[in-house]
């Protein structure tokens, strides 16, 4: 039987999504400056709720969700909403969106030592690398970052030590929920996934947004800062997970996590271009070391 090659809208789709994560992980910085977190991620999955409430009941021919299932629906959640928003939004609260992209480029690598732990999948000799160059190139932003006007180095703050340690535990958030999302995605379909983990992130987070809304002056936020929350919210919950699973209708997983690439660097586009963060000789080396651990990751190998 022939090999028929994916249609190119299928690797587009790829590349929107990343893209698209890339961007919302940068421009929350401009969020946090402005939303305290919790009431953000609260607005958050609001908006998406209120988009996606087609999605959440089960389509015909859709079998029953089992207690099993339900119960990985709240740790996916728990894990990969709940949890990855807050500590994402604060890290990049207390870093900048250039280390948060350096950063979340390690999730292809925190998938590996995950589903060796969880699965009993081994670690290649490439992807072994792969981890120690994503770790080393976080490594290099938090211990030392560029000195002002000098070119040299300065210690990282306490702060910002913070800021990379929420990032990494984000990025271990976002790894367990590709791990779970394995075990729900054959029985559950992802248009449902999306929305109802969107709900039990709404729920987990509704008391501490209740609790920051109440001091708040929301008459004071701009018209374009409320539109940028709503592509945040739509972005994160909802266009970015129907894309990728569209692509992926089409690609094999192994050739479209090569496009992962482009989530670290429309992150550090939009730090660098829109919020104008510094991209100097530190940032340099820790984002090729960041980009090649995340190519060997998920480059996909040739078979003989």
């Amino acid at each position: 039987m022939p090999h028929t090659a994916p249609p190119s809208w299928a690797y587009l789709s790829l590349a929107a999504s990343m893209a698209l994560v890339g961007s919302y992980v940068g421009l929350s910085k401009l969020l946090v400056a402005v939303f305290p977190v919790l009431l953000l991620a609260w607005l958050r999955f609001g908006i998406a709720a209120v988009a996606m409430a087609h999605w959440v009941r089960r389509q015909p021919g859709e079998e029953p969700l089992s207690t099993r299932n339900r119960v990985l629906m709240f740790w996916e959640s728990f894990l990969g909403n709940f949890l990855f928003s807050i500590c994402m939004l604060y890290g990049v609260q207390f870093t900048s969106a250039l280390a948060a992209g350096v950063t979340m480029a390690a999730i292809p690598a925190a998938v590996a030592v995950l589903s060796r732990v969880v699965l009993g999948e081994l670690i290649r000799p490439r992807v072994a690398v792969a981890i120690a160059c994503a770790m080393a190139g976080i490594a290099l932003l938090a211990l030392a970052r560029p000195g002002e006007g000098t070119g040299g180095t300065a210690a990282a703050s306490s702060g910002e030590l913070l800021g990379y340690g929420l990032l990494l535990a984000a990025v271990l958030c976002e790894a367990c929920y590709v791990v779970i999302g394995k075990r729900l995605t054959g029985h559950v379909s992802p248009r449902r996934i999306s929305a109802l983990i969107n709900l039990w992130g709404l729920a987990l987070v509704t008391p501490f947004g209740l609790w920051q809304a109440l001091s708040f002056d929301f008459g004071a936020v701009a018209l374009p800062t409320w539109g940028l929350l709503v592509f945040y919210a739509i972005a994160a919950s909802m266009v970015t997970v129907w894309l990728w699973m569209q692509g992926l209708r089409h690609v094999p997983s192994s050739r479209a996590g090569v496009f992962s690439v482009l989530l670290p660097v429309s992150a550090a586009l939009v730090g660098i271009v829109v919020l104008g963060e510094t991209f100097g000789a530190v940032h340099v080396v820790a984002f090729a070391l960041a980009m090649a651990g995340l190519l060997l990751a998920t480059w996909p190998e040739r078979r003989l």
